[in-house]
């Protein structure tokens, strides 16, 4: 979850698990690697901009794909720099920042997840 004067970022999923619906950037981690840099990584390469202060938002249990279960690690973290790019043509549409209380739907499974993370401070979910 990226933040930019009161907005965050988001992208209509495609030709994923959750098809049309819309998330914030995302990926999975690289052996070795760290969650700070996965975020900055997997930012960079959705989205080509830069990010900073990225700190631990929540851990979820994601169960609501078909044959998909993933360990969700929930980041957050602030703009630092770039205009978002669409650089994977083929996982999602063009990037848009949404201010908090306006944000297009439907969501991808993760987002009420970071939304109620960001609003009340709870950090872990299990299941969707």
């Amino acid at each position: 979850m990226i933040l930019k004067d009161g907005k965050v970022l988001m992208q209509k999923r495609k030709n994923h698990h959750g098809d049309g619906e819309y998330a914030f950037p995302g990926g999975h981690l690289e052996f070795g690697e760290s969650f700070v840099d996965c975020v900055k990584r997997e930012t960079l390469e959705e989205a080509g901009i830069k990010i900073k202060n990225v700190k631990f938002l929540y851990l979820g249990n994601l169960t609501k794909y078909p044959g998909k279960h993933y360990v969700q690690i929930g980041m957050i973290a602030d703009w630092q720099s770039g205009a978002p790019k669409h650089l994977e043509h083929d996982s999602g549409e063009e990037w848009g920042w949404y201010e908090l209380d306006k944000l297009p739907k439907p969501f991808f499974g993760t987002v009420k997840w970071y939304l109620l993370a960001y609003k009340s401070g709870k950090d872990f979910f299990d299941n969707i």
